[in-house]
């Protein structure tokens, strides 16, 4: 049962944010009444994993974001995560750094077709009427407890808009970067493409050194209109002193479509959700997650398709590394609702173990309503060959050189069937950033 909770913030302090913010009444009350919502509400509950137990107090205060007149502007160890010598301004690039976005620019040909692409707190003002709609109705602010923080607290973000038939070649990036644990960090990515348009977005969430432990709680929506297509990358390399828990929805509609691609890099406890929501007749989602833990992290790693239309697709893909003392649970949920005839659901977790101390779980879970559908699952998960360790050693490789060339041949696969070339490179290099931890 639900009890009454004390908050990491209180009612003065969200109206003051708002009200400096400028933002309409609206949201102003939204954010009120989720507050309120919060102090009633239990956390989220995640297969095998109490997350109650992690720190999640740690939202620090809101701090104004000096803005960037330039990319060069931008913190150095932020611009190396986008552009290693950071000397051009970047198009098609919003940066946020801990409570604010302080750099945001879109190519005057993608602004000429109608594309929004700013910071939610900016969209919310000057693009009210297509911001109210979609926000916080993918992820509904009274579903749990880190639900009803975020409407109450989300700063920043992005928002990107792609009008009816516009088709976008060039991905739009955002890096969402934070170095000061004494400041909120919550983004918000809210994503619409309209009818038959084309998009990719990538994201990064990244940390520098943080002197004391933070909480990032995040949201992604992602609406695909009939016969669109959204392919969504994100990667989250926050430090050891960073809980990072994250809610990915997409809701598709008629023939559309939503690719994820996610690499949870993180160094902390970490906890997120990747759900397509296929509402339409003939929507599909592919989901490709990589997840590598050290040290002493715990990871609950969730990803999740509902079968609503018929002949509605799903695919999902999720491959995981545990060494030292890290643990995982590794959850895939497909569930198909009565009426979406026709629907197919495939899923596969696999989780590798390169230490006696490391655990990992995977968890296919299949809810079928109907009886005129196909789904099927496959899972494993199990200790590291310690013969093909043996045998590269005897070769003069060292230990840690061993494992890491188990943990990249183990993982290749998935980033191997990532459509882009450019997506592949950035996983890729974000695989060897942890290793090299």
């Amino acid at each position: 049962m639900s009890t009454q909770t004390i908050l990491p913030v209180d009612r003065e302090t969200v109206a003051a944010l708002s009200s400096r913010k400028n933002e309409p009444a609206w949201l102003t009350e939204f954010r009120l009444q989720a507050l309120e919502k919060a102090a009633t509400l239990d956390y989220p509950k995640l297969e095998k994993t109490k997350i109650e137990r992690w720190n999640l107090d740690s939202y620090g205060k809101h701090a104004d974001a000096a803005e960037a007149k330039s990319f060069a502007d931008v913190p150095a160890e932020a611009r190396g995560f986008l552009n290693e010598d950071g000397a051009q301004d970047m198009d098609n690039v919003l940066v946020q750094h801990n409570s604010g976005v302080v750099y945001r620019r879109l190519h005057a040909e993608l602004a000429a077709k109608g594309i929004i692409f700013t910071d939610l707190e900016t969209a919310v003002r000057e693009h009210e009427a297509l911001v109210k709609p979609y926000l916080m109705q993918a992820l509904k602010a009274d579903e749990h407890r880190m639900a009803a923080l975020h409407a109450a607290l989300w700063n920043g973000g992005a928002f990107l808009y792609v009008p009816k038939n516009v088709e976008v070649d060039i991905p739009l990036q955002a890096l969402f970067y934070t170095d000061n644990a004494q400041a909120t960090f919550a983004p918000h990515v809210l994503i619409v493409a309209e009818a038959n348009s084309r998009v990719s977005y990538m994201d990064n969430y990244v940390s520098g050194q943080l002197q004391a432990p933070i909480v990032h709680n995040g949201v992604v929506e992602v609406f695909v209109k009939p016969g669109a297509k959204v392919t969504y990358a994100s990667i989250h390399h926050l430090g050891e002193q960073a809980t990072d828990v994250t809610f990915r929805r997409a809701v598709v509609e008629n023939d559309g479509r939503i690719e994820w691609i996610v690499g949870e890099m993180h160094n902390g406890n970490a906890a997120s959700e990747t759900n397509s929501i296929l509402e339409g007749n003939g929507s599909t989602s592919d989901a490709k997650i990589i997840c590598v833990g050290n040290g002493e992290q715990k990871l609950n790693i969730t990803t999740k398709a509902v079968h609503v239309g018929k002949s509605s697709d799903s695919q999902m893909i999720t491959r995981a590394v545990m060494r030292e003392s890290a643990s995982s649970i590794i959850n895939g949920i497909t569930k198909i609702e009565k009426g979406a005839t026709k629907a197919n659901g495939e899923q596969t977790e696999r989780v590798l173990m390169l230490s006696p101390k490391a655990r990992g779980d995977a968890n296919p879970i299949l809810l079928i309503d109907e009886d005129d559908v196909t789904a099927g699952h496959a899972a494993s998960a199990g200790q590291v060959n310690q013969e093909q360790v043996f045998y590269m050693m005897s070769r003069g490789i060292s230990r840690e050189d061993a494992e890491n060339l188990i943990i990249r041949g183990f993982l290749a696969p998935v980033v191997a069937e990532v459509p882009n070339e450019y997506l592949q490179q950035l996983l890729k290099s974000y695989i060897e950033r942890k290793l090299g931890q």
